[in-house]
This record gives structure tokens, sequence and C-alpha cells, in this order.
């Protein structure tokens, strides 16, 4: 009998991890001693397991439940075992002999009495449930766009693409089905506080990365990312990674030398590092203020700042965004700003592919009702429009694809006393606003909308 092999069992460790310390997937796969000892193909095979496991982990409980008659007596790391497994059977291209055999090992390593349950269990998922995927996909292939066919395809709960199909369209539904158990592409931006594009290409190049230039200025595609984390281009940020419509976003903001500039919501500090290269790139830095509710995030993005060449130009301040309309506030935050990036907390809904949690841990009731987040986004844009100077810009911005996040917040805003002195910017003769979607071999969803005030 063939033994599980290095990727699968570490692609289980790592699920398993995950369970236990109720911790995400993605830093779990950075920090894994058993992904260390990996090559470069193993661990992509190890990575696009554990992810897509954990992006369709509801539908593939459904699946495992219609089979297995009482799942909550399974033993926890064979229930790991059996989800992984149902997810390469369903969703990956791996010969489905193959699958089933390397699952049953799987099982056995974590429970040898519970081999013959999952070949059982396996096999039918074969007969049963890879073929419904199989059916599933064909049909959205030919045009078929209903809920089930794209639950189905995408592995995530219907009711989010049902909202997805109603609010974007069918092409926009489609795509996402498509691409969400895909592998996303991977972009970096130079920290232009250390090198110019030109240079950080060259460095990504020495490390073996493939880089590639976009149309995005100092943004960099990644044909061959897997030795990223290794290459220390990250860790010393001579590099940040992110997505190239978020990219986008800090340059539609315009940041010019010597303005002021409040983050609202600046996390580890990745778009401090664009908007401070989008100034540089204009001549000099500009003076950010970071503002985040959580103090680890503001010592996290500190110490990135000072790893960046930056902490002259950044103040990280720990502050709830929601109270920025009160006349007493810390110090840096009491004059206007000439710009306010409002970096919105949101579902995330953008980002699934590269955030696999959020799928089935998101609930329906976080949209509508109340302590809902487009309320919790209401609130903290018109907050944040308090430290607007006159003729400065106020940008909002989330990495959800669904209006009542993005265009429904923005048009209540507008029409409140504190934001009818506030009118959509043109940038360019354009509009300053976009919603991009998650698409095959396309950049994550993003929605962004700059406003001036009076002017």
């Amino acid at each position: 009998m063939a033994k599980p092999t290095p990727a699968r069992k570490a692609a289980l460790a790592v699920l398993s991890r995950c369970r236990r310390r109720d911790a995400r997937v993605r830093e779990l796969l950075r920090t894994s001693k058993e992904m260390e000892s990996l090559d470069v193909r193993d661990r992509a095979l190890a990575s696009r397991l554990a992810f897509g496991t954990v992006s369709a982990r509801g539908m593939l409980d459904q699946m495992l439940s219609r089979h297995v008659r009482r799942p909550s007596s399974l033993e926890p790391r064979v229930h790991d075992a059996l989800l992984l497994s149902a997810f390469e059977i369903c969703y990956l291209q791996t010969p489905r002999s193959v699958a089933v055999s390397q699952g049953v090992e799987l099982v056995r390593s974590a429970s040898p009495r519970a081999a013959g349950l999952a070949n059982a269990v396996l096999r039918k998922v074969v007969n049963e449930e890879a073929s419904r995927v199989d059916t599933a996909r064909d049909s959205l292939e030919m045009g078929k766009c209903d809920d089930g066919t794209l639950s189905l395809v995408s592995g995530l709960p219907s009711w989010l693409v049902r909202r997805v199909r109603d609010a974007r369209g069918e092409d926009a539904a489609r795509d996402l089905a498509l691409s969400q158990l895909e592998p996303a592409p991977v972009f970096v931006a130079a920290n232009r506080a250390k090198h110019t594009a030109a240079e950080a290409v060259g460095l990504l190049g020495e490390c073996g990365l493939d880089p590639m230039a976009t149309d995005v200025p100092s943004c960099i595609r990644l044909g061959r990312p897997a030795g990223l984390a290794s290459s220390g281009l990250v860790e010393q940020v001579d590099v940040v990674v992110s997505d190239l419509a978020a990219q986008r976003v800090a340059l539609l903001a315009q940041p010019s030398p010597s303005e002021r500039i409040l983050e609202i919501g600046q996390g580890r500090g990745t778009k401090t590092v664009l908007l401070q290269g989008a100034a540089l790139d204009q001549g000099g830095p500009a003076t950010i203020v970071g503002v985040d509710s959580e103090p680890f995030k503001t010592r996290v993005s500190k110490s990135r700042m000072d790893a960046a060449g930056l902490s002259d130009w950044v103040t990280c301040v720990t502050f709830d965004a929601c109270q920025l309309a009160q006349n007493e506030l810390p110090e840096g935050l009491e004059e206007p700003f000439d710009l306010v990036f409002v970096d919105a907390p949101c579902s995330g809904t953008g980002t699934m592919r590269r955030h696999p949690e959020i799928a089935w841990s998101l609930s329906e009731s976080l949209l509508e009702g109340d302590r809902t987040l487009p309320e919790l986004q209401l609130r903290m844009l018109t907050a944040a429009s308090a430290r607007v100077a006159f003729g400065g810009r106020l940008l909002y911005a989330t990495c959800s694809i669904l209006p009542e996040e993005n265009e429904q917040v923005v048009k209540t805003f507008l029409s409140s006393v504190e934001g009818r002195d506030f009118s959509i910017m043109q940038t360019e003769g354009a509009p300053g606003t976009f919603q991009t979607l998650p698409a095959p071999d396309g950049c994550d969803g993003h929605f962004c909308y700059l406003m001036q005030r009076g002017a």
C-alpha cells in the first residue's frame, strides 16, 4: 500500500493545526515545518489542498454528511483527512483512484481502524459528489447560472453567490465561481523608499521569482511566487505583497509630497508603503498618520515602517476611527488633512481566494439589520469626513464586491448632512471610482470612491 505523499501529509498537518488553534491557514502555511521540507512542486500542491479545503469546508461537510452516519462521532483528525481528500477528489485534476488511495492512507495515518470507513466514504464521494461537481461545472460553462450550480463549482455558500449574481450579474458570478478555488496571481510593489521598480525587478529576478511588469507603475507580477517568503524581500520590506487592484486604489488617492495624509485602518501598513511610494514618485514623501483600533496592529505597523525606512514620515496611532469627529483627539489628529484614506473594515468578499476562512465564517446577518458592517462603515466614513480640509480629498475603499458595503454606503453618506460638502472627484477626465471583480487569472475585488470637499 502506498504511503501518503509528503505534500498531503503537510497539508493535513496544517489543517489539523488550523482547527486546534482556530488559526488562519495562510499564516500556518508560512510557518509550518512540514512545508519547509517540501520542494517547490510539493509545496504548491500542499498549499492548494489546504487553501481549497478551508475555502470549501462547508460544502465538503455537506458532502460527507450524506455518507457518514454520524459525522460528529469522527475523530477530529480523521475528519480533517476526509475533508482534504473529498476536496482533492471533487475539485482537483488528480486521478480519482489516486486521490481515493491517498485519502485512505491519510486517514490510516490518523487512525488505522478508520481506514475501511474512509475507503467506503471516499468511493461514494467519487461516484456521487464528484459527479455532481463535474455536471455543475459543465452546466456553468454552457451558461447555466443558478445558485446550486454556482455554489457547487465554487464551494461557496448559496446565499453568497446569489447576492453576487443579483448585484453584479451572471458573468461576474460565473467568474467568481470559476476563480474561487484556483490559485490567485501574486503581485508585489517596490518599496520606493528603497528601490526603483527596475531595481525591485532585478532583486526578484535574482531570487528566481520570474517578475513581470504590469500596466500599474511599480506593480510587479510574479510568475514563480513560491520562493517569495524565503527570499527575505518581504520581511525586509524591499517589496510589499499587494493585489494589482489594491495598488490602483493607492494611486487613485493621488498622494503628493508634503501633504498631510490620514490613513484609517492602517493594519500592517501595506497601503502606507504604497501611498508613500506614490508620493515619492511625485518628488518627495508625504506626512502620514496611520490609525488602527488594535494595539497589536499598531505595533506591527511601527516595526514595519522602521524596516521600510519610512518611520521619519509615518506616525502610527491606536484609536477608534469612529470617534474622529469628536472635539478632543490625540496629538497629530487635531489638524485637518489634505487626504483622508478610509480603508474600511469589510466582508473581504473580493479576496476570498486569498483568505479562505471568509467564505463559511461570513454570515448574511452582517449585511442586514442592526450592528451590520455597512452601519459600521458609514459611521467610520462619516467620522473621518470631519478631518478633511476644505478642498481636500476623502477616499473610501473596501475589498468587498457587495454593493451594500460599497456604493450604498457612499450614497447614504453623500445624502447626509456630513456628506453634503463632498462630491465625486474627477481624475484625468474619468470619475474617481472603480469596482473590480474576481476572475480567473485576474485581480481581486476592490472598490474605491474618491471625493473632494468643497473646492
